[in-house]
């Protein structure tokens, strides 16, 4: 509850003048000498946000009830502001990585690099874009400035890429030898390999207060809990379905619950993060593969990979509410949400092209030829103050 204390002294004599009321806000009234106090208004109560006992040198959580409240529309840094606005597409069969102007929505440079190109991944300060070279065994950066590629890293079986909240470490999903490996977030030297007996480790989103994060095994149909400070799996789960292969993972606004997007599910398994018990499953379409939050943090974009579809997911409501089908077909597969949040982009991974859907209408906007083989495109740059990796999970 805020409160106000005023002192009002009145000096002796003609020339007695009124003196500034003075509130603990630092605002107040100024009263004539003479007259009658004005009426002053009841306090208003000030409903303070809980605060998160966050990860240690992690930046505070902005707004505990929406953790995609520094993702809102054009919500630029200061790091990103002057990039241009380009969608960058790793061609897992081409080793390229196609580029192409979302204004125009023309390709508008082929970059080579290493052998098998799975994800294209903003760093954790946001000034590098890191290809991740899977059989080349390597990162290349791209300075999004620019657009020029760096010489590559040398970084063994770099299927995905993410980084800690707190800016220290990037950790490698490096799925073939099932590993988790944490690495300098700028040098990329291995800090610490941490085995796990499940398959496929690929995807993985944050807890809200970034203590943990939770990963997907897609070849063991499995789920892992990881302690982010300690570098630890402390919890393993078996999805409750024969042939379950999870994919991505997004952590809801109000970071109570994961959803962990299933490909043979055909669905989205909903995970407590904290209790770590038995998740449910809810259907959306054939081959569930990506998850997208709207830039108003109300929808959650579901790419259906086996049915050409985008099943749109209502927080608020806690329910499906439309679902979106490329004209002819498709397969869309990986991408993110645009600056301004009116563009859903796709890659589509069978169809060597890239997807750009009305997030109002579902209207398919431009279909565009890319290399063959495109997987996880990164729209760049996108609001936030910082990344946590894979295409782009922004805070």
């Amino acid at each position: 509850m805020r409160t106000t204390k005023a002192a009002r002294l009145l000096a002796a004599g003609a020339a007695a003048t009124a003196l500034t009321l003075l509130s603990a806000c630092g605002g107040g009234s100024r009263e004539p000498a003479g007259e009658a106090p004005a009426t002053t208004a009841p306090a208003r109560p000030q409903v303070k946000k809980p605060q998160v006992n966050v990860l240690p040198g992690m930046p505070p959580v902005e707004d505990p009830a929406d953790l995609y409240a520094a993702d809102r529309p054009n919500r630029l840094s200061p790091v990103v502001r002057d990039f241009p606005s380009r969608v960058y597409v790793p061609n897992t069969n081409s080793d390229t990585v196609t580029v192409i102007d979302p204004a125009t929505y023309r390709v508008v440079e082929t970059i080579p690099v290493g052998d098998q190109p799975q994800h294209v991944v903003p760093s954790w300060d946001l000034k590098t874009l890191w290809v991740n070279n899977d059989l080349g065994n390597s990162l290349t950066p791209i300075d999004p400035r620019t657009g020029r590629a760096g010489k590559p890293v040398d970084v063994h079986d770099p299927y995905n890429l993410y980084f800690t909240p707190d800016g220290k470490y990037a950790v490698v999903m490096a799925s073939m030898d099932r590993q988790l490996v944490f690495r300098d977030a700028h040098t990329m030297k291995v800090v610490k390999a941490v085995p796990v007996s499940c398959y496929g480790v690929n995807h993985a989103d944050f807890s809200r207060d970034g203590r943990y994060f939770i990963v997907s095994c897609e070849f063991s149909g499995e789920i892992l809990k990881v302690d982010t400070a300690r570098m630890k799996v402390v919890g393993q789960e078996k999805l409750p379905l024969r042939g379950a292969m999870p994919q991505d993972v997004k952590i809801s606004p109000d970071g109570k619950l994961f959803y962990i997007a299933d490909m043979m599910a055909h669905g989205v398994w909903i995970l407590d993060g904290e209790k770590f018990t038995r998740p449910r499953l809810l259907p959306t379409g054939k081959g569930a593969h990506g998850l997208y939050i709207s830039r108003d943090s109300r929808e959650m974009y579901i790419s259906n990979r086996g049915e050409g579809s985008v099943s749109v997911f209502d927080f608020p409501q806690n329910r499906l509410t439309k679902k979106w089908h490329l004209p002819g077909g498709g397969s869309p597969d990986m991408g993110g949400v645009s600056a301004d949040g009116k563009v859903l982009w796709l890659s589509g991974r069978y169809n060597a092209e890239v997807y750009a859907i009305d997030t109002r209408t579902g209207a398919e906007l431009a279909r565009i030829k890319v290399g063959s083989g495109p997987h996880g495109l990164a729209v760049y740059p996108q609001p936030g103050r910082y990344s946590l990796g894979h295409t782009g999970i922004f805070r």
